[in-house]
């Protein structure tokens, strides 16, 4: 079997690396890692490949830096080079990125089985580019990999045992890889010993309506710099996001560092005291490592966060955001919940694909 690994962003490099894993227990499956480019600086992208062992992908499409029709419409138009090059048995996407619509388009019109990870998760905002991606890659794949209980419930509601797919509840990759290399993690970080804080919350921002709004990123930043006053905040923080920052003279009275590799953000998630976030991936990385978390957004795809208190949604409002940190510093709660499987989710899909 040949399989084309399709990644692109942060969250897809970790999930392929614990598929890669896998994959080399396998010598029937030859795996060709394909790079779209999407995240394409230093911090972003190559530095995942060369920290977690990831095999080199052997094409770069290099696309990036477009609006939301021209990278996708360019990302497939080079997808489909590379299938046509190649001929693989099955493209595997990640998540709900344009890179993942891409492929899954790409693919499909050649007559390519598709297979999504992360299947089924749904935000129920069509204003989101990401809740458009992955309703149309999950309608046009042939295998499904559910993460939670709520994805797979969200596919049979929508009809989907109806369809010619096949439907898997595996767990979460993320998971796999988390714990494999949160072992390892304090050997190959120093980021602890160079921060020198005893207790820090760790903060992240991203999404373009929390940064490319000014008054929402001056009010998200002004409750960092509040809750900066009782402990230390450490934000990684993006150059692009800095610039604006910079560009609108927008004080800042906590720890901003550059944008950290994997192995430095385990030990950043491993020794916090508590996660502020508008990311999809921390939220369930936060509590992989019994931390809990604030989601600077509106809607969020792990509702089984929200529902046993391990997580809660803030809109930008710098007192919300606030109130939210006073409602969960001193939080207690039993993290010992089956939400995200059993660190196996990566064995169950390559052991699905095999049946292909």
């Amino acid at each position: 079997m040949k399989l084309i690994n399709l990644v692109g962003t942060r969250p897809q490099f970790i999930k392929a690396a614990a598929l890669s894993r896998q994959l080399k227990l396998h010598p029937s499956i030859q795996e060709i890692i394909v790079h779209t480019g999407q995240h394409f600086d230093k911090n972003m992208s190559d530095v995942f490949f060369d920290e977690m062992m990831i095999p080199n992908p052997k094409y770069n499409l290099e696309v990036n830096s477009l609006s939301h029709g021209a990278m996708t419409g360019r990302m497939i138009e080079k997808i489909e080079e590379v299938l046509l090059l190649e001929k693989p048995d099955v493209l595997l996407v990640y998540g709900d990125t344009n890179s993942t619509l891409a492929g899954a388009l790409a693919a499909k019109k050649l007559n390519i089985k598709v297979a999504h990870i992360e299947a089924g998760l749904r935000s129920f905002n069509m204003q989101m580019p990401e809740e458009i991606n992955r309703i149309l890659t999950d309608r046009i794949s042939d295998v499904l990999f559910c993460p939670t209980d709520t994805a797979l419930k969200n596919l049979q509601a929508e009809g989907y045992e109806n369809f010619d797919c096949t439907i898997v509840k595996n767990g979460d990759v993320m998971m796999d890889v988390a714990l494999f290399y949160a072992k390892i993690s304090s050997q190959k970080s120093k980021i602890i010993e160079q921060l020198n804080c005893n207790e820090f919350v760790l903060a992240t921002i991203h999404r373009p309506e929390n940064t490319d709004d000014v008054e929402s990123l001056k009010n998200i930043v002004s409750a960092f710099n509040t809750i900066a006053q009782k402990i230390n905040l450490v934000l990684p923080l993006h150059p692009r996001t800095k610039a604006i920052i910079d560009k609108n003279k927008i004080d800042t009275f906590f720890k901003i560092i550059e944008p950290v590799g994997y192995f430095d953000m385990l030990e950043l998630l491993k020794n916090c005291k508590l996660v502020v976030t508008d990311s999809g991936g921390l939220q369930k990385e936060a509590f992989y490592f019994h931390k809990h978390c604030i989601t600077i957004r509106k809607q969020t795809e792990w509702l089984e966060l929200l529902s046993g208190g391990f997580s809660c949604l803030v809109d930008s409002k710098s007192e919300d955001i606030i109130n939210a940190y006073e409602k969960m510093e001193n939080k207690k709660s039993d993290f010992n919940i089956d939400y995200f499987g059993n660190g196996n989710a990566s064995e169950i899909v390559v052991n699905t694909l095999l049946k292909f």
